[in-house]
């Protein structure tokens, strides 16, 4: 799981399963009070007009804002008084169902316009491991994969990421980070929490995938030597390929700053059209039109304890997740109409 070091948003509501959480969002409160949970960002379940009066107007009833206020105050009490939970890994379900999300969330459906496909191949109960390909020069990819897992679920799953050091070195990432539920992309954690039941995912590319140039795009790199393969059948948990596309045009690398990255000790500093000549300006993405699609997940409790040291059985699983990863990408390719539509 080593080789695993990086993790660090148009959904299709006609599909079946796939209607955002916003419209059946559940209350996930896990702190000590009893009062109600700040409502979802679109605020759906509080979208009730009241009865056009004599002025007519059908503005939005007293008491749904009301309680759209006290929920707020209430979070917001919560918050300064310290009374919600995190788990041992610092994941803080609450914060993130109620602020990281609602950040992403514009991000996701407006900005990336993000189809989701597949996601009922992701199990609704247990653990369960998704491997996904890697790019787009910083990790955004990570992110909207998050939020597709969260929004569209049927089941409500979460999606823990495992991320690379560099992540939690970082002041204020390292936090937020570990408040959305990210963890660290070792065998050991990793383990832990799909024995829990948890979603984990996976980016195995790492550096290698999400710094390498334009020319390069949509081509996997290597998967390293199957980490997340034996961790996926040490948990007797089945394995979700899954392909992304979209990610790759959002900062089209064209160069690699290398004396520069090293001193500020990175592992690449990127050069793009626009980064860093139009200065911060140069550090929006540009809005590319995304595709997540789950692919049919590849079972791994049939095997016996000991397959998970069998190297012959690892290079052969991580080949087969890659090309099955890698073929799904070349057929969105083809079916895409254009980079931004």
């Amino acid at each position: 799981m080593a080789d695993a070091k990086v993790i660090p948003f148009d959904d299709d509501r006609s599909r079946p399963g796939s209607a955002p959480r916003a419209a059946r969002r559940r209350s996930p409160v896990r702190g000590t009070g009893s009062v109600s949970a700040l409502p979802g960002p679109s605020g759906a379940q509080d979208a009730v007009p009241e009865p056009e009066g004599p002025g007519g107007g059908g503005a939005p009833a007293r008491g749904a804002w009301d309680r759209r206020i006290a929920g707020g105050l209430a979070f917001l009490r919560r918050r300064v008084t310290g009374e919600y939970d995190v788990d041992e890994f610092g994941y803080d379900e609450e914060l993130t169902d109620q602020v990281l999300m609602s950040l992403l969330r514009p991000v996701y459906e407006k900005y990336f316009r993000v189809e989701v496909k597949g996601i009922e191949n992701i199990p609704s109960e247990g653990g369960a491991l998704i491997v996904s390909n890697h790019s787009g020069t910083l990790p955004l990819d990570g992110l909207m994969l998050q939020v597709a897992v969260h929004d569209h679920h049927p089941a409500d799953r979460h999606l823990r990421l495992l991320a690379a050091d560099l992540v939690f070195m970082l002041p204020v990432v390292n936090e937020l980070a570990r408040k959305a539920g990210h963890t660290l992309a070792c065998a050991e954690d990793a383990e832990r929490l799909l024995r829990k039941g948890e979603v984990v995912g996976v980016m195995p590319e790492g550096f290698k995938g999400i710094g390498k140039p334009f020319g390069e795009r949509y081509k996997l790199q290597r998967f390293g030597r199957g980490g997340f393969v034996s961790t996926a059948l040490r948990a007797g948990v089945p394995i979700v390929p899954c392909s992304i596309v979209g990610a790759e045009e959002i900062y089209p690398m064209i160069g690699n700053a290398k004396t520069l990255a090293r001193l500020l000790g990175f592992p690449y500093f990127p050069i793009t059209p626009t980064f860093p000549w139009l200065g911060p300006l140069g550090a929006v993405p540009l809005p590319t039109k995304w595709t997540i699609q789950f692919g049919e997940p590849i079972p791994t409790d049939g095997y016996p304890l000991e397959a998970a040291e069998d190297p012959m059985l690892m290079f052969n699983l991580t080949d087969q997740v890659r090309e099955q990863i890698q073929h799904t990408l070349y057929k969105l390719l083809v079916q895409r109409r254009s980079v931004f539509f």
